[in-house]
């Protein structure tokens, strides 16, 4: 049975932050004993959310901050990632032909693709001045 609890962790808004939000991430879901395929897809939907962030929101900019914080229930591992760079609602994007793109050898531009494949839900929200974005893996598998 997971013991339910909450970790967080800031970082600025800088593309080589993300190997300390990875280790992150991937010391927690130790930490609620997950399977390895859960680990897996987690982090890299985390990574893909948080690079958008930086890429898109920040727009490469290193002086904004990015608030990570994760949840874990026994029901459900959970990671709400607030920033106040530029609001960017990912369901405003257009779903991507995957195919098409492996066709014309575009790199890019599928990470919303990928959080929404590996994680059970992908929730947005702009409030206060502030984006939010909460990805959800649910518990069904326990190591």
């Amino acid at each position: 049975m997971i013991q339910d609890f909450n970790e967080r962790l800031v970082i600025n808004s800088d593309l080589k932050h993300l190997y300390l939000s990875r280790h992150f991430i991937r010391e927690i879901i130790r930490k609620a004993n997950l399977a390895m395929s859960d680990e897996n897809k987690i982090v890299l939907a985390t990574d893909e959310a948080l690079s958008n962030v930086i890429q898109h929101t920040y727009e490469l900019n290193k002086n904004g901050y990015i608030d990570i914080n994760v949840s874990v229930t026994s029901q459900k591992f959970q990671i709400h990632i607030i920033n106040n760079g530029k609001n960017f609602d990912p369901g405003k994007t257009k779903s991507k032909d995957i195919n098409k793109r492996i066709k014309q050898g575009k790199k890019g531009g599928l990470g919303i693709f990928l959080m929404r494949r590996v994680m059970d839900e992908v929730k947005y929200s702009f409030k206060d001045g502030q984006n939010h974005l909460t990805l959800i893996k649910y518990l069904f598998q326990i190591k």
